[in-house]
């Protein structure tokens, strides 16, 4: 799809009459979240919990994007600095510092974003498949874009990204 296409779909979505309700189905809920000066999202079904991240274990021998893992209530969670994987600007841990538990079925583990800004649904609709400027390995976990330019990332996609395993060898 072109770029002129992209914008006519994007104008067309826009552009629609308000008399064209959705239903309940064509939405998602997500948490949305600061990281690195942008705004980003998961869905929360494959959210956990959200935990204020102080202190954590740093683990030696582990890929830069391992910050190290903390213990929340008794379990043992890894910790991933997605700043670090997906190549962002990076700043030391904060006060407002959170943590994202995510987990499906068969793998848990922690992101930590630089401040929560809420639970909020997003229509189906008003997510647009990617932005130029979102390449690489961010856009490999992009779900999508919406018009205000919240980047909604792939939850189940992170979760089973062979990447973000640790093998020790």
């Amino acid at each position: 799809m072109g770029f002129y296409d992209e914008l006519k779909n994007r104008a067309k979505i826009l552009g629609r009459n308000p008399a064209q309700t959705t239903t309940e189905q064509d939405f998602i809920e997500v948490i949305a979240f600061k990281l690195a000066e942008e705004n980003y999202a998961i869905e929360l079904q494959f959210i956990r919990e959200v935990y204020p991240f102080r202190e954590f274990t740093p683990v030696p021998c582990t890929p830069p994007f391992v910050i190290g893992v903390v213990n929340i209530r008794g379990q043992i969670i890894s910790v991933i600095d997605l700043k670090e994987f997906f190549r962002l600007p990076k700043k030391n841990v904060g006060e407002k510092d959170n943590l994202i538990v995510l987990r499906d079925d068969e793998m848990e583990f922690g992101i930590q974003v630089d401040s929560i800004r809420g639970v909020r649904q997003i229509a189906v609709n008003d997510i647009q498949t990617s932005l130029p400027t979102l390449n690489g390995i961010r856009g490999e976990f992009l779900k999508g874009v919406t018009h205000d330019r919240l980047i909604v990332l792939d939850g189940g996609k992170l979760l089973c990204d062979k990447k973000l395993i640790v093998h020790e060898e």
